[in-house]
């Protein structure tokens, strides 16, 4: 930990190292709701190129049981708000928990597709409970001086479960009988864990103290701090700030709209989650086969353990975010990480151009059906914006000798209906269904690789990190759950355009429009999102009820917490 962080109300410098044991333990087993989260998104990607095969799925139905999981993410997250409200924050993560058992154990048993869109509704609905869940329950019951860090962890946690999601698709890929039954059933093993662990483990203690149960908060505060003093200045301080709770979700939306500084938090709040899914991540993790395959990796096997170590810089750059976020704070590293990504996002779009502007020529026109319309385009770009066609090339030193545009075998991508490209076998034959191979294919992968790393330190955790501490505490609930409906739906809605949108505006013009999403996104947070480096929950209310624009702000310092005096002065300046 840093020497020039501040000192937390709860304890002081000399008990840091003492309390940070327990604070270190709820903070693992609460963020496995994190790796599941991450873990139950990615295996489905490697889990649907088996499955497709031995249920017989059409593109229907791969969609169907994809998207449900974010639908049902979406709707549980709302959901999510009320299980906080009423059961607490322990209770939803042992909900989830549950919930996560239950969905994993179902796909691992489905024998039929309508079994696994049901599994994939359960779990959706496990990851939509725990993604508004888990980061509230992490900032509640962290010091202030490391709760940036610790919230954060459950982002590592997120992309750790996408890289081990990635690695266990690359290890039962090739068990096309029932491989994918370990792939998807496996997340039951982390889900159990977590369940047994907060059997024993306590409630956050400020959700006790919003429903006066003052003693027990106590005995939780204590046993973080290690000193009961504390613990009860603690619990006075955020009685001050505590509310009762409605105990209708429609109410309390209806009150967090009328209440200025909680409305202004959530535009922001929301606002956060949104650009994070408009900056186009899904897009950039959708298409990283495709462009490691653009970069000159062909062969299919070798293309999904490719997407693990994709996953991998995400999981690398995201820990990176964990040693900044207190260091720079989460306003800097928002604002930077998103500068990034406008920057690798034009990169992206450049390498793309360049790729299309100079792509390979379809040599023989020459149909292998009746029904064949591809065999018009005459160069690979025009063979590339119809779903439907693929570019066939026989590469000799490194140079296309031979082209073809044939149709796609909608049963497998990998091939063309006919002609030379109907198999995968034939040596120095390539059939490129989604790209185009021109010496500048590097780029698009550099691009990737660049977007990753600016994306995963800032704008992939903290947008949950700034709203697991923005809201008041009798709003935090709700809050949470409707920016979080937000992210899923946002995440939803990306997904469900952005094949069409790369029809309509080429895959450069795509990912342009990200850039310029991404852009407008900087410049709201620039006016729009204060620094909350250093200050306690109960005082970050307050930082919301002062003039929209945060540059136009009063400078008020927080970063000296050291004693009850320190904050009365400090909220008295606020107010």
């Amino acid at each position: 930990m840093d020497d020039q962080t501040d000192v937390s109300l709860i304890g002081n410098e000399q008990r840091v190292s003492s309390r940070g044991r327990f604070v270190y333990v709820l903070t693992f087993f609460s963020a496995i709701g994190g790796f599941l989260f991450g873990y139950d998104t990615g295996v489905v990607s490697g889990a649907m190129i088996i499955l497709k095969d031995q249920f017989h799925l059409n593109n229907i139905w791969q969609e169907m049981i994809i998207s449900i999981t974010i639908a049902f993410a979406a709707l549980f997250a709302l959901v999510g708000g009320v299980i906080n409200s009423f059961l607490g924050r322990r209770g939803g993560i042992v909900i989830a928990s549950i919930i996560f058992i239950a969905g994993s154990l179902t796909l691992a048993l489905a024998n039929n597709k309508e079994t696994l869109l049901i599994g994939r509704a359960i779990v959706g609905a496990g990851i939509g409970i725990a993604s508004m869940t888990t980061p509230i329950y992490i900032a509640e019951i962290s010091p202030v001086e490391i709760r940036g860090r610790l919230v954060t962890f459950n982002n590592v946690m997120i992309t750790f479960g996408q890289f081990v999601a990635s690695c266990i698709d690359g290890l039962f890929s090739s068990n096309k009988e029932s491989g994918w039954r370990f792939m998807l059933g496996l997340a039951a093993v982390p889900a159990t864990i977590q369940l047994v662990g907060f059997i024993f483990l306590p409630e956050s203690p400020r959700w006790l103290i919003g429903k006066g149960r003052y003693n027990e908060a106590k005995d939780i505060l204590t046993k973080i701090s290690g000193d009961r003093e504390a613990a009860e200045r603690e619990i006075e301080m955020v009685k001050s700030t505590v509310d009762n709770e409605s105990s209708s979700n429609v109410t309390m939306l209806v009150t967090l709209l009328k209440d200025r500084g909680v409305r202004r938090a959530l535009v922001v709040g929301c606002f956060l989650q949104l650009i994070q899914q408009f900056s186009g991540i899904n897009t950039v993790m959708y298409y990283s086969a495709t462009i490691v395959q653009m970069s000159g990796i062909r062969d299919a096997t070798t293309a999904i353990w490719m997407a693990a170590v994709t996953a991998f810089v995400n999981f690398i750059f995201t820990i990176v975010g964990v040693i900044l976020v207190e260091k720079v704070g989460r306003r800097s590293l928002t604002l930077g990480s998103l500068a990034g990504v406008v920057g690798s996002l034009l990169f992206l779009a450049l390498g793309f151009l360049l790729s299309s502007t100079h792509s390979p020529p379809v040599i023989t026109h020459a149909p292998v059906s009746t029904s064949d319309h591809c065999y018009q385009f005459s160069h690979c770009s025009d063979c590339m914006q119809t779903s439907t066609c693929g570019f066939c090339y026989v590469e000799t030193n490194h140079n296309i000798s031979s082209s073809w545009c044939y149709p796609v075998n909608s049963t497998d991508p990998q091939v063309s209906v006919d002609g030379l490209c109907d198999t995968t076998s034939t040596s120095d034959t390539y059939f490129a269904s989604n790209y185009c191979p021109t010496k500048y294919s590097w780029m698009a992968l550099a691009g990737m690789i660049a977007y990753l790393a600016c994306f995963a330190p800032g704008m992939g955790p903290m947008p949950w990190t700034i709203n697991a501490e923005i809201y008041p505490q009798w709003a935090r609930d709700t809050a949470n759950s409707y920016s979080t409906a937000v992210n899923w739906i946002s995440n939803m809605f990306v997904s469900l355009t952005f094949l069409n949108i790369t029809q309509a505006l080429t895959y450069q013009g795509a990912f342009l429009l990200y850039a310029c999403l991404a852009a407008a996104g900087f410049v709201f947070l620039f006016l729009f999102l204060p620094e909350t480096k250093g200050k306690r929950l109960e005082q970050i209310e307050s930082m919301f009820q002062q003039r929209w624009l945060v540059p136009c702000q009063k400078n008020i310092n927080y970063n000296s917490l050291r004693s009850n005096s320190v904050v009365d002065e400090g909220l008295s300046d606020e107010e």
